[in-house]
């Protein structure tokens, strides 16, 4: 029975453990596992920055209301996010690094409350 490599299909001639016909099969194959693995953490990383750069921009005063889909037009994505809040009514404000949002639901349109971190934000250990 031969082996076929699972990058280019040719034959696997060698040990019976060898996956690969080739040493370059086998860097292509581990060079694409570590592309995907950082693809993941790059996406990442530029939504939490994109969303932070929003929040910031749009909350001029520390305490903002904003509709929704401003906000979702220009690219923000409410899931992702670095930290949470709850205030003492049971809100939950979600952080991206220093600058936070509230859905809220004001004049029957779906709004976003931006506010920034403050010191009382933290948690009493």
């Amino acid at each position: 029975m031969k082996k076929i490599c699972p990058v280019c299909h040719g034959a696997v001639i060698g040990r019976s453990d060898k996956i690969y016909c080739s040493e370059q099969c086998r860097s292509i194959t581990k060079y694409e596992k570590k592309i995907t693995s950082q693809s993941f953490f790059v996406t990442v990383d530029k939504q939490l920055k994109t969303n932070r750069k929003l929040l910031k921009k749009y909350n001029l005063s520390g305490y903002t209301t904003l509709r929704k889909d401003v906000l979702l037009e220009k690219g923000f994505d409410p899931h992702f996010f670095t930290h949470y809040w709850k205030n003492q009514k049971g809100q939950i404000y979600l952080f991206c690094y220093d600058y936070g949002f509230l859905e809220i639901i004001k004049e029957n349109t779906k709004k976003y409350l931006l506010v920034e971190w403050q010191d009382y934000m933290r948690r009493k250990r």
